[in-house]
């Protein structure tokens, strides 16, 4: 028995996407294929990099490639079937590909969240604890911490997938969005969703507050650090390392804050779909040129990576 037979009359949606003009859709599908093939290729070249080049196998450079491969996964949970959308006149999603792909979505997105915060976490012990920093950032805490952040999306997201899905859907069926993102399906819910829109707050207030608090004190620490760095070379170094995190940190956080923790009455379907557009996609595909610009580590394996390839 399928999730949708007990509480809804609807089987599928309809993902209404960007335009309904064969002709724009075309041109969307190329940017968007190029856009999609740009952020996997780029982010799994870090994780090859870092795989490869062991002078990267630290505590720093394991998160960078755990955020690498959740923004794989983020990418890939909308992108191939919106491209698909875009070339074909079904835009039709079953009930439990919309729950799947909203779980999904969600799932990494919170598990980002947090990551984001170990990530601070990560420079504050590297920069105020350098003698220390592979003393407490030991692998096994490494591992620990991002099967943590794992679990922590495991559970929250189900939570939140499940409240949304529960909703009786009785028509219509068409997803203003090109993807199954909550609030442009909870719009479709036949029955009052003040309750749940409640619950979608608290969640996103636990899961967003928390992690930018424990950010903003990472980093508070950090300045104070930094502030005391007399040596010209470390300073640009402990400068370098942080610029590329809080850049990140900037371009996930903002829209995420802005779809996450806006009231349900403020739902305004065009705008929404372009910031999601901004934090699915260009946050995915900014990730590795943001890292690889600014860190002379990476582009010293890629390099190394380039002149191997070519003596052999």
């Amino acid at each position: 028995m399928s999730p949708a037979s007990n509480h809804s009359s609807v089987t599928e949606f309809i993902l209404l996407g960007f335009s309904s003009d064969p002709t724009s859709n075309r041109i969307l599908f190329i940017i968007f294929l190029l856009l999609y093939l740009c952020s996997v290729l780029g982010n799994g070249l870090i994780i090859i990099l870092i795989c490869l080049d062991s002078h990267l196998h630290t505590p720093m450079y394991f998160f960078l490639s755990i955020l690498s491969l959740l923004d794989m996964g983020y990418v890939t949970t909308t992108m191939p079937q919106m491209l698909v959308h875009l070339l074909s006149s079904s835009k039709l999603i079953s009930f439990e590909g919309c729950w799947l792909q909203m779980y999904v979505f969600s799932d990494l997105g919170v598990t980002e969240s947090i990551l984001l915060a170990v990530m601070a976490y990560d420079h504050y012990v590297a920069i105020c604890f350098p003698l220390h920093y592979m003393l407490i950032l030991n692998w096994n805490l490494c591992v620990r911490l991002v099967v943590g952040t794992w679990v922590c999306g495991f559970f929250f997201s189900l939570l939140h997938t499940f409240f949304t899905m529960r909703l009786p859907f009785c028509g219509p069926n068409m997803v203003n969005h090109y993807f199954c993102e909550g609030p442009s399906v909870r719009s479709l819910g036949c029955m009052d969703t003040h309750l749940i829109e409640v619950v979608h707050l608290v969640l996103s207030i636990f899961l967003i507050v928390i992690p930018l608090s424990l950010i903003l004190a990472s980093y508070a620490r950090i300045t104070i650090a930094i502030l005391k760095i007399k040596s010209t070379e470390n300073l640009y170094k402990a400068f370098s390392t942080c610029v590329s995190h809080l850049t990140m940190i900037t371009l996930y956080y903002v829209p995420g804050i802005f779809i996450s923790m806006r009231p349900n009455s403020s739902y305004i379907p065009e705008r929404d779909k372009r910031i999601s557009v901004f934090y699915n996609v260009f946050t995915a595909l900014l990730n590795p040129l943001v890292y690889s610009l600014r860190n002379k580590d990476i582009k010293a394996a890629f390099i190394k990576v380039v002149v191997r390839d070519r003596v052999v």
